[in-house]
């Protein structure tokens, strides 16, 4: 990323609201979302001004904070995470017409955490539960790396076909990549949804899956998808998203499956045209292990008995749809789309309250990057361009 770019970006930090302490009452409040060189990037905050004006520059805007986060994280915590660096490779890398090439920086720190040598992973027994350590990591690791050598590169590279064989050694026997620990809503949830991911990873990579010919990792692709198919689902969170694994891999979801998710998906938009991620699953059953920390947050949010419309479940639904080819001048589209352009705050970003630990509001990141995705596959990011930078 040049100067030019950091000075630009620079302004999206000043347009960003910033927010005191008594905004949240928490004792221990962070002075930054993300830092980078001179540039600040406050805290997310429900009272910054949405954009007068949505469109192209406001949509540039989102792209530069995206850009400034993710690097931000890379060069201060070098690490891979669901909330920052996991969403921008997976997802910004195919954005290079609009917002410029991705970031270099961002994709060295995935390399970094390959494993050297693909060795044998051990399970570990805990809680009553069984788990492959590193599962989740590994595969969010190999989808940014899959999706930065489709749209990036073009051509599989040996770090990614080594990335997910190693994530493969950490799948469950019974087919799904297990996730374990404290959830962070979303992208830390159900067991269905990490699986999820890593039928991404293998799709995604060029070549990877109709070139293998390795017999026990054929045999591992397969219990894959055998268990994406049969698992029963955790929530309606996880039988939404059997939509995108329809989309990844088709064979795998029956059209009544599709059908059902589908009508499932609609029956939760809102009155506003929104849809709500706390709708998609009871409090104290997003997953296997729930902290008193999560559950006390989400249970004391103001609006904890009828939840309010938020930015990245609104952005999913829309996404969903449009990769289940449901087409954009539909009224439930067409009503996202409408909440969104709406939702959109001055800095470029969506704001949305964390449903993890209520301080970084990481969440505001993933809504937005997923908002941006939406509006992808909708068409209104056509007119946009690198160039005009």
């Amino acid at each position: 990323m040049n100067k030019t770019c950091f000075t630009l970006v620079a302004q999206v930090a000043l347009a960003i609201h910033s927010l005191s302490v008594a905004s949240y009452g928490e004792t221990q409040k962070p002075a930054f979302q993300y830092e980078l060189g001179d540039t600040r990037i406050s805290i997310p905050s429900s009272d910054e001004p949405r954009v007068k004006v949505f469109g192209p520059e406001s949509i540039k805007l989102a792209g530069k904070y995206l850009e400034t986060g993710a690097v931000s994280w890379a060069r201060g915590n070098g690490c891979v995470n669901c909330h920052t660096t996991g969403p921008y490779l997976t997802e910004y890398t195919a954005w290079s017409r609009q917002f410029g090439k991705p970031n270099k920086e961002v994709h060295a720190t995935f390399l970094k955490v390959v494993p050297k040598e693909v060795t044998e992973v051990k399970d570990i027994a805990q809680n009553g539960h069984s788990y492959y350590p590193g599962a989740f990591s590994a595969v969010w690791r190999s989808v940014g790396l899959a999706e930065w050598d489709r749209h990036v590169t073009g051509k599989l590279s040996e770090a990614t076909d080594r990335s997910l064989r190693d994530m493969f050694e950490r799948q469950s026997e019974s087919g799904a990549f297990v996730s374990h620990g404290e959830v962070e809503i979303p992208h830390i949830t159900t067991d269905y949804e990490l699986s999820l991911q890593a039928a991404r990873a293998i799709t995604a990579a060029p070549g990877w899956l109709a070139e293998l010919k390795d017999e026990a990792l054929l045999h591992r692709v397969e219990n894959l998808k055998h268990w994406l198919r049969t698992a029963p689902p955790k929530n309606d969170f996880d039988r939404i998203l059997k939509l995108q694994v329809a989309y990844y891999l088709p064979e795998v979801v029956s059209q009544p499956d599709r059908d059902a998710a589908l009508a499932l998906l609609s029956s939760k938009q809102h009155a506003d045209g929104g849809w709500s991620t706390r709708d998609m699953s009871p409090v104290n059953d997003w997953h296997f292990e729930m902290s008193a920390t999560v559950l006390n947050l989400i249970q004391n949010l103001p609006d904890v008995d009828k939840p309010e419309s938020d930015p990245y479940m609104t952005a999913l639904a829309v996404v969903l749809m449009r990769q289940n080819n449901v087409p954009v001048s539909d009224p439930r589209i067409q009503q996202g789309l409408t909440w969104l352009k709406r939702e959109q705050r001055a800095s470029g970003r969506w704001w949305m309250h964390s449903l993890y630990r209520g301080n970084f509001h990481y969440i505001t990141y993933i809504a937005t990057i997923e908002a941006i995705k939406a509006l992808d596959l909708c068409g209104e990011l056509d007119a946009i361009s690198a160039d005009e930078k």
